[in-house]
């Protein structure tokens, strides 16, 4: 086992990460994903993509919000989706570094491509098996946090 994935990050801290995802099943599976790849992280859940825009810009309820190392963004979801999610990150020059990965149940070409356009760092299709959601999980997890640097957090 990687000595990175024994508990924190190099830095000594839990990884930081931001779950958009409006289904509480898959939320859960996506915590139990993350306590089984054996990482620390503080998983922050928001429900839609205005919720998630307001967590990283640090406005209203989430004023006292942590900056994400990454962000999981599902595509379909109410009140601001997705691809508006991306669309919007990549405007905003204070958070168009943040490495998004699309964790959607959507294998559609279209979607796929249309998520690379704007901006999604990775694009993974959820699995239904839970054992393969984890493996998943756990790739997530040996990538983005045993293998690549990430950029440094935001401290606005």
């Amino acid at each position: 086992m990687n000595a990175l994935m024994t508990t924190q990050l190099r830095s000594g801290r839990p990884a930081e990460v931001l779950l958009v995802e409006d289904n509480d099943n898959d939320a859960e599976l996506t915590r139990i994903g993350f306590d089984l790849a054996g990482l620390a992280v503080n998983l922050h859940r928001v429900p839609n993509g205005e919720e998630c825009m307001d967590f990283l810009r640090k406005q209203g309820m989430h004023a006292g919000a942590t900056a994400p190392d990454i962000v999981l963004l599902d595509l379909n979801m109410p009140r601001m989706g997705g691809h508006e999610v991306l669309l919007a990150l990549s405007r905003d020059e204070r958070l168009n570094h943040l490495p998004v990965v699309v964790l959607s149940t959507s294998a559609a070409q279209g979607d796929i491509l249309k998520s690379y356009k704007l901006g999604c760092r990775s694009y993974v299709v959820k699995q239904m098996d839970f054992t393969q959601f984890s493996a998943e999980i756990k790739g997530i997890v040996d990538y983005w946090f045993g293998l690549v640097a990430l950029p440094p957090q935001a401290k606005s």
